[in-house]
């Protein structure tokens, strides 16, 4: 058998994070994403696989309504705050914001021509904006309690609004006339949802008083009320020509239940009962009802206090039905596509749109492509998988199930532990397909394993073993099925939290709460390896590549990817912000997911190939475009060879491009040259580079001259722009200003040259408009300059008096005391002059 490659590394492909804490949503114009309020953000979500595509952090407190303009470019929100906010989707930012309403805003639309907005709120007030100035238009008033739906009519021609309150009443209004022109009362009970028929005259209202209303818009007289016998959420209507219609219309046919020329209006409900029912206005009376719900129940003590369905909605371009449950999720319907016997409709997908803390997860199917996530309960539950119905119930253990596992090779028993300390064998006895009511379960061996609380078992690949981890810091091997004890694992200064087989040797791998992971040899308990490297407890731990390496994930919220060999840790993923309980491991594709208390699901791909494939790319790429980077050169194409090794990151080449263009004639205009050629992202490379050059002393002349040129081309509105600027400019002053000094310094220090060879009668006396000049230069040493000129005239009149005739004897009598007095003077003049030479050289 050929050894397995070891992996060096995993990418998190997709991250299944929470964006629907309930309240409103939004579906665009085209089904492809939905903007779903999450707390005090908003998650534009991608329908088709539920990635969050953009969170906005819209409001300081809970999201109460949302709206789409009909071109998906600008979403609407408001919440408890009565802030109403605008946001480009483009860009993501709030391009307005007012205040209008009193108390929070419960419901929102958008006309058809996406000029107007209208809101309603608790403060029984319906309001119309206009988007683009965001000024109020109409200011309506009449309802006697909270306006929680609005409603534009569908036709852009018919200027007409509807706003339904939990008064009872749903109010229609003119905008044109700026009043309402009806009061519709026939409910009992607030009104939940309003449609418009496809004809646009026919208007239905669903109430929580378990009933359809139907109102001719000619004359606003109710036309009809059809009882549903359960609290309404939504009404939609179903428009002719649509997947719906059309497949619906096509069974009635066969079945003959339709009649020819049939004017009626169908129409969906969703409620509290949580099924889907299709309704007909003609007769009253409902065509299609669903068998049973799809909404999760937890418990069958829950199951008659469910709230079902919250909303519905009718997708667009016939994608389906939409309905969100009471428990945060979203499910896609659609007909199902053989009519021969009865019309159905199908659940084609389903987004949890939240999670609880995520406690353990598994991989289902050979393909991979299902993921089971477990709860907490304090029974045994078998379910079968394709009916979706419990199958067998184990009762026994007298805590809450802390661990189950299931056998590896005949698949005709499971293990479970409790935190009732006992260990119970269930065998599959009596189970079938095709039985309608969950059996009773028998325990075939029962063992009091451990002092605290299990919390993992691992049954052996042979199916002869069974390993347990406790809270009370050991971990058991025991023999199948009689659970005799065979060796006890102590070690750990923590309670275990994880226990695995390794797949193909002899040792048992664990997991555990004093931040370490051990391998212990089953024959005789002895610990073989210890592994250090999570700062929390190790919550999870799972062989990878034939036991070679193994996965582990801790309260530290890291994943790790240990080689057992070397006792490495070769990677390190922080995807979670909180403790990963969760790890499951795919047998055929070693794929991993991770979930935890942040309530997210990471599903990881093995990127070792790929990333070996790529670096193999990148490196024969790089030699091709080293390769034209050395013809640039050979050709003096000093432009693109300065490109090329911006590219290919080479700051060295690119100093000795720039060296090279600095010695030429004109280098100004060269330098130029090559750096107009450079995009913004290039230039903050440069500079970068430009910045470690300056730091030395033998290349800053280079890096000095590049930032000149690239100074005097860039505009300060385009330096500005470029990312990390401000950071750069920080590493670059100190140096320049420590360059300048030197330089300062060593101007200063010539004209101690100057006075050497002036002394030395080598130069010519400097004149006055000498030093004038000078002076202008070097304007700051103004009184040093004074200091060597009057120095110099002192000199020039000693030696004109020591070239004079001597004088009479007298004279020679005192010559030896004058003598003493000038060599008095001249040390006096020597020692000012040593002092004047010495100020440049100590500057």
């Amino acid at each position: 058998m050929a050894s397995a490659t070891l992996k060096k590394n995993y990418r998190c492909s997709q991250s299944l994070q929470q964006f629907y804490s309930g309240g409103p949503f939004v579906v665009s114009s085209d089904g492809s994403f939905i903007a779903c309020s999450c707390g005090e953000s908003i998650k534009i979500v991608d329908s088709s696989n539920a990635s969050t595509k953009f969170t906005i952090e819209a409001e300081s407190s809970t999201i109460t309504a949302l709206a789409l303009s009909p071109n998906d470019k600008l979403l609407f929100s408001a919440g408890h705050s009565r802030q109403i906010k605008v946001w480009d989707l483009d860009t993501f930012k709030c391009l307005r914001s007012w205040k209008g309403h009193d108390g929070p805003v419960m419901g929102m639309a958008c006309h058809g021509s996406g000029g107007l907005l209208a809101t309603s709120g608790a403060d029984r007030k319906v309001l119309v904006w206009d988007v683009d100035g965001g000024f109020c238009t109409h200011y309506f008033k009449g309802h006697k309690g909270v306006v929680t739906s609005i409603m534009f009519h569908p036709d852009v021609n018919k200027s007409l609004l509807f706003s339904g309150s939990d008064d009872t009443t749903v109010r229609v209004w003119d905008l044109l006339a700026k009043k309402c022109v009806a009061v519709l009362e026939k409910h009992f009970s607030a009104v939940s949802s309003m449609a418009v028929s496809e004809d646009g005259w026919t208007l239905l209202t669903a109430g929580r008083d378990k009933v359809v209303n139907l109102w001719d818009l000619h004359d606003y007289r109710c036309k009809s009320t059809i009882p549903t016998y359960e609290v309404l959420e939504a009404v939609c209507v179903v428009y002719s020509g649509s997947l719906f219609a059309s497949s619906l219309g096509a069974f009635l046919q066969q079945s003959g239940k339709k009649k020819s020329r049939s004017t009626g209006i169908y129409f969906i409900t969703a409620g509290e009962r949580g099924i889907v029912r299709i309704w007909t206005s003609e007769g009253a009376v409902f065509l299609y009802e669903q068998k049973s719900s799809d909404v999760t129940i937890s418990s069958a003590e829950d199951e008659d206090s469910t709230r079902g369905f919250i909303s519905a909605v009718m997708l667009p371009l016939d994608q389906g039905l939409l309905c969100v449950t009471a428990d945060q999720q979203f499910l896609f319907y659609s007909p199902a596509e053989h009519l021969e016997e009865k019309w159905s409709l199908k659940l084609t997908k389903r987004l949890v749109g939240f999670n609880d803390e995520i406690v353990d997860m598994k991989f289902l199917d050979e393909e991979e492509q299902y993921l089971a996530v477990a709860t907490n309960l304090e029974q045994v539950r078998l379910w079968e998988s394709e009916r979706r119905c419990c199958i067998g119930l184990g009762i026994g253990h007298m805590g809450a199930v802390g661990a189950v596992a299931f056998s590896k090779k005949c698949r005709d028993f499971f293990v479970s532990g409790s935190s009732d300390r006992t260990i119970k064998v269930w065998n599959f006895h009596g189970l079938s397909d095709d039985i309608e009511e969950p059996i009773s379960l028998k325990a075939k061996a029962v063992v009091a394993a451990h002092d605290k609380d299990i919390n993992s078992l691992a049954v052996a690949p042979n199916d002869s073993l069974v390993c347990s981890g406790s809270q009370d810091r050991t971990a058991c091997i025991w023999r199948l099925p009689e659970l005799v004890l065979v060796v006890k694992f102590t070690g750990h200064k923590r309670g275990i939290w994880c226990v695995e087989f390794s797949p193909v040797d002899q040792c048992v791998i664990t997991a555990s709460g004093d931040k370490t992971v051990k391998i212990w040899a089953i024959a005789d308990g002895s610990c073989l390896k210890t592994f250090e490297g999570h700062t929390s407890s190790v919550l999870r731990a799972s062989f990878l590549t034939r036991g070679t390496q193994f996965v582990s994930c801790g309260a530290d919220g890291l994943v790790k990817l240990w080689t057992i060999k070397t006792n490495e840790c070769i990677a390190t993923y922080d995807q979670h912000e909180d403790k990963v309980w969760a790890l499951a491991v795919g047998k055929k594709t070693e794929m991993l997911a991770t979930g935890g208390s942040d309530a997210v699901i990471n599903l990881w791909h093995d990127s070792t190939a790929a990333e070996k494939e790529e670096a193999f790319r990148k490196e024969e790429e790089g030699v091709l475009r080293g390769q034209e980077l050395e013809n640039a050169l050979l050709d003096a194409e000093y432009t693109k060879a300065i490109q090329i090794a911006l590219e290919l990151r080479r700051p060295r080449k690119l100093f000795e491009l720039f060296s090279e263009l600095c010695r030429k004639r004109e280098a100004g205009y060269h330098i130029d040259k090559a750096l107009h050629a450079l995009g913004k992202g290039e230039f903050l490379l440069l500079f970068e580079y430009i910045r470690e050059w300056n730091t030395k002393p033998k290349l800053c002349h280079v890096a000095q001259s590049v930032l000149f040129r690239a100074f005097n081309i860039l505009p300060p509105t385009e330096i500005i722009e470029i990312k990390s600027i401000s950071e750069l400019l920080e590493g670059l002053i100190p140096y320049s200003q420590r360059h300048f000094c030197r330089i300062d310094r060593l101007i200063r220090s010539t004209f101690l040259l100057d006075y050497t060879l002036l002394r030395m009668s080598v130069i010519e006396p400097a004149t006055q408009d000498d030093l004038k000049t000078k002076s202008l230069l070097h304007s700051e040493k103004n009184e040093e300059d004074a200091l060597l000129t009057d120095n110099a005239e002192e000199d020039q009149k000693q030696v004109s008096e020591e070239q004079k005739p001597k004088a009479s004897g007298k004279k020679r009598k005192s010559h030896k005391s004058g003598d003493h007095s000038r060599s008095h003077k001249k040390v006096k003049d020597s020692s000012t002059h040593a002092n004047t030479a010495a100020v440049p050289s100590q500057a």
